[in-house]
């Protein structure tokens, strides 16, 4: 009986979660903004601190969540074919360094300037460089912009952050846990190996999986892609690689028809388990905590917002990109998200630094809302002419 209890109150707080998101789309719908803010904003009424509303289904909600981030990519990467990706890398890695250096920076400083040891100081850098993914998978998505010039750039970029990670993430968690210098470097080998292995069998037997794949079922084409995305994002993660970056690059491997069929099963998902990832990332957030926090994470969003788009717009333009779409990747890049709150975890665990956790909390949410709500209205900015010829009309 108990348990019957407990399934049927974890199925009532469900409803109520998607219910609500349901009218939270219908909101931003109307008065024309971005889901995502609204998501974040259910999500930290809901979690601890708040209202609390939640109980039984915050388990369900987390696993949801980590699904939602593996789909984002899924999709994101199902856009995109080896060969554009490992180009993008070897054309975008200029920007890559540039992006490290640039927004690395404005957390290292601020940390400095708070007077926080240095190990917390990096780790805050290490919250400002990382752009979330998974929030601009899902806008570019919803904004129609995956078919956009500035997309592969902005796509570069990620994935050089992502692998940025795989480096920087082994070693801040070797020194914090005094694991040592040495079996960080272990962890980062076995990482990147893992990342060379992947892009080598996308890009030498892509086709060949992508026509294993294909077939009349949707239901098998779905538990199929469903099923291989989540093996290789767990097994990514075992080896200290972003999840993200192993559900990318399996979106990658699949193309043709197989990738044209597999956006088509998989987005309703996408959709629904993208929300959850979204509340989630919410619900972690104490409200109380944020007060003290948001003046300088406020300071630092707003720096970090100007490397970042300094960052996009400057990536663009070596990609010969016009003025409309070198102001869509800046601002592409503003977002930050899952990676910045879990570099902020390990230096919270680990003792280094007791506001680093509120203080990155509050960082993400402006940065995600200003990111957010940047990438629509950029595109209403009109473009200004140049003298004698009017404004043009391509992007």
């Amino acid at each position: 009986m108990l348990a019957a209890a407990t399934s049927g109150a974890t199925l009532i707080e469900l409803g109520i979660v998607l219910l609500g998101l349901g009218i939270l789309g219908r909101i931003a719908v109307v008065i024309r903004v971005p889901t995502i803010p609204l998501y974040l904003g259910a999500g930290l009424v809901l979690g601890d601190g708040s209202l609390g509303v939640l109980d039984t289904s915050t388990d369900f909600i987390r696993v949801g969540a980590d699904v939602g981030a593996a789909m984002l990519l899924l999709l994101l990467g199902l856009e995109f074919t080896p060969r554009e990706l490992t180009g993008g890398l070897r054309r975008d890695w200029p920007s890559g360094l540039a992006d490290l250096v640039m927004n690395f920076a404005p957390g290292l400083v601020c940390g400095f300037a708070l007077g926080w040891q240095p190990m917390a100081a990096v780790l805050l850098g290490g919250v400002t460089y990382v752009t979330s993914s998974g929030i601009v998978a899902k806008l570019l998505d919803e904004l129609g912009r995956l078919g956009n010039r500035e997309t592969p750039t902005v796509l570069s970029i990620l994935v050089i952050e992502d692998l940025a990670m795989a480096v920087y993430l082994p070693i801040a968690g070797a020194l914090l846990v005094g694991g040592g210098v040495l079996r960080g470097v272990v962890s980062v080998v076995v990482a990147l190996g893992a990342v060379s292995v992947a892009l080598f069998v996308a890009y030498r037997f892509g086709d060949i999986v992508s026509r294993a794949l294909i077939t009349r079922s949707r239901e098998i084409l779905l538990l199929t892609m469903l099923g291989l995305t989540l093996l290789i994002a767990g097994l990514a993660e075992e080896v200290r690689v972003s999840a993200a970056v192993g559900a990318l690059l399996v979106g990658v491997m699949i193309s043709g028809r197989a990738a044209e069929l597999g956006r088509e099963v998989l987005g309703p998902m996408r959709d629904v388990f993208g929300a959850f990832f979204f509340v989630f990332f919410g619900l972690q957030i104490d409200p109380s905590d944020l007060l003290d926090s948001l003046v300088p994470a406020a300071l630092l969003a707003a720096a970090s917002t100007v490397c970042k788009a300094a960052t996009g717009w400057w990536a663009a333009r070596r990609a010969g990109i016009g003025i409309r779409g070198r102001r869509r990747a800046a601002v592409s890049l503003i977002p930050h998200g899952e990676f910045s709150i879990l570099v902020a975890g390990l230096g919270v665990a680990a003792g280094t630094e007791s506001a680093l956790g509120s203080l990155a909390a509050a960082y993400v949410l402006l940065t995600a809302t200003v990111g957010a709500i940047g990438m629509r209205v950029v595109e209403a900015i009109p473009v200004p002419a140049a003298r004698g010829t009017t404004a043009p009309r391509n992007r």
